[in-house]
């Protein structure tokens, strides 16, 4: 029950009823008490199956939003993490000092910053010759590469994809340290670089020992999406608040069935991501 209108009610009770603080109080039950409003709605769980494929159609958003998020991630956060182990000088120090910030900075802050300060243009205009060029490439397909990026889908996927890759700096940095530095004399025994033993011994058995952080990961940024609600985009959580203020009666249902879909992706995803840690894993390896 809103409570503008509960007190409105009240008020006018009060106003033009001798016993108005008796009908005050017959209404204070209904407010903090479902209970004594009368039980929940039997259409509630009928309202949200008629909805189901509003609430999918968030949950499409949301994967696509995560695998962004995570792919800009990887493609920022795996070089920072190997500068921060095998660099030096000013840029391993810019790096360092770039991952601080943005681990220590609460995302909904950076998303914030990235819609309503950057100047998304720039990037989605990039994007968008990107993608124009990639559908020029490909020549009459039955499919459409999209040119066209909503700039609250871009300032989301820019806020945790950065985020994300301060994260994943560190996953990756760890990963790296933890393969014994004999592996890459022995490389440099036999006649590589140092960049070719990196490249060819140190990073293969560096990224199979990541997929753990990463699967940890991967749940973070997938239930950092809903983050997304703040600057207006029509993912899972944002469509599951205009449903539940079309029926108020339906919050309940509505959230459970929200909670029930994000448990399913990553679910799916972590099982997924168990099967191809343990086929990649590295023959004898404990740790």
């Amino acid at each position: 029950m809103d409570l503008t209108l509960w007190l409105g009610q009240s008020l006018a009770a009060l106003a033009h009823r001798p016993d108005g603080v008796l009908a005050v109080a017959e209404t204070v039950p209904a407010l903090v008490d479902p209970v004594a409003a009368g039980p929940l709605q039997a259409g509630d769980w009928e309202f949200v199956a008629a909805n189901a494929d509003y609430l999918l159609g968030g949950t499409v958003l949301t994967v696509l939003l995560t695998v962004t998020s995570l792919v800009l991630g990887f493609l920022l956060g795996f070089p920072a993490g190997a500068i921060e182990v095998y660099g030096d000088g000013v840029l391993r120090t810019l790096v360092r000092k770039f991952g601080v910030v943005l681990r220590g900075t609460p995302i909904i802050v950076i998303m914030i910053f990235t819609y309503y300060v950057l100047p998304i243009e720039i990037p989605i205009n990039a994007i968008v010759a990107v993608l124009t060029a990639v559908d020029a490439a490909l020549g009459p397909t039955p499919f459409t590469v999209p040119t066209s990026v909503p700039d609250t889908f871009m300032a989301a996927t820019l806020a945790l994809g950065f985020r994300s890759a301060a994260y994943q700096s560190q996953i990756f940095r760890g990963a790296l340290e933890s393969i014994d530095e004999g592996q890459l004399a022995a490389a440099r025994s036999i006649g590589m670089s140092r960049l070719e033993g990196i490249r060819h011994v140190v990073v293969p058995q560096a990224l199979r020992r990541s997929v753990p952080g990463f699967q940890n990961e991967f749940t973070i940024v997938l239930k950092d999406t809903s983050i997304a609600f703040a600057i207006g985009l029509a993912e899972l959580l944002k469509r599951s608040h205009d449903l539940f203020l079309q029926q108020t009666t339906a919050v309940l249902e509505i959230v459970l069935f929200m909670s029930l879909i994000y448990f399913v992706l990553t679910f799916a995803v972590n099982r997924t991501l168990d099967y191809g840690s343990n086929y990649f894993a590295i023959p004898g390896d404990s740790s």
